[in-house]
């Protein structure tokens, strides 16, 4: 696999997306891998949080110039949805997630929600945490894991899928079984699964099995290493095993997204972004 120019990169990674996310927002769960064929790997803005803070449309311009195809939120720094979309489709960017709260999505503030996610063309809300205890028995987590999958269905109803985004907790065993295990075992198909493999494995998971157990729920992967002796490692350079990863990802698995995030910089956030960008281009043609 070639690595392509940065401009037929980018306009090739913006196509796609803008025909993945379109359809993504009437079709039913799960969306279906094998239609995509250009990898989308999109960055969250989480990555590069200090300098969204302080120039948001520069930031998003310096990510398109990259060669992201689109981006993932975490956070809308006070913009408007119709004024986030403007400046999407200007830099040639899609909206491939956003990171939101449960809490938002509960109540009065669920239509609101849904109707901001829409106006962005996001195909994909994420939850990334749920409180403590939503989470510490057993018997809470099961009724947290219902709960999500009532949600779901909502969410379908009206065009967006929902998934869950994993941190290192649920790889820690909660009365004999890992959290990540009893909760999708208990939400059903429709809550998609977005797994990150440096939160998993900084708390001592490899990936493999985890991608394996319900890769058809796989929609989107965060792509992040994490290192025990390197706290500022950038993708492929940590403790992951990549070469067993990408042959997941790529034969059983087949994510919609991909999502680089770094959490930690040995330079500059920008730089280290399109460094990961640049070291997963190269593992994902080697392996």
């Amino acid at each position: 696999m070639k690595t392509l120019t940065l401009a037929t990169r980018t306009l090739v990674g913006f196509v796609a997306a803008s025909l993945v996310v379109g359809s993504a927002l009437s079709a039913t769960y799960p969306l279906e891998p094998k239609t995509v064929k250009p990898v989308l790997v999109g960055l969250q803005l989480y990555t590069v949080r200090s300098d969204c803070a302080k120039d948001f449309p520069g930031t998003l311009k310096a990510v398109s110039k990259m060669g992201f195809s689109g981006v993932e939120f975490a956070g809308y720094y006070g913009y408007t949805a119709e004024r986030l979309k403007k400046l999407l489709d200007e830099d040639h960017l899609a909206c491939y997630g956003s990171h939101v709260p449960w809490g938002d999505l509960q109540g009065d503030n669920y239509a609101k929600t849904v109707a901001f996610n829409k106006a962005i063309g996001n195909p994909l809300i994420v939850v990334p945490w749920i409180p403590s205890e939503m989470r510490n028995t057993k018997a809470a987590l099961i009724e947290t894991a219902h709960k999500f999958g009532e949600l779901a269905k909502r969410l379908k109803r009206d065009g967006i899928t929902l998934g869950y985004h994993n941190h290192m907790d649920e790889f820690k065993e909660v009365e004999g079984e890992m959290p990540w295990y009893t909760f999708f075992g208990n939400t059903g198909n429709d809550v998609a699964v977005q797994f990150d493999t440096g939160n998993a494995l900084s708390a001592g998971a490899q990936a493999a099995p985890f991608l394996l157990k319900y890769p058809k729920r796989v929609i989107s992967v965060h792509v992040k290493d994490f290192s025990s002796t390197n706290p500022n490692a950038l993708l492929g350079e940590g403790d992951e095993n990549w070469a067993e990863t990408f042959k997941i990802l790529k034969t059983k698995a087949h994510p919609r997204f991909f999502i680089i995030e770094q959490e930690t910089y040995p330079t500059t956030p920008l730089d280290s972004a399109e460094k990961c960008l640049r070291n997963f281009e190269r593992m994902w043609a080697a392996n």
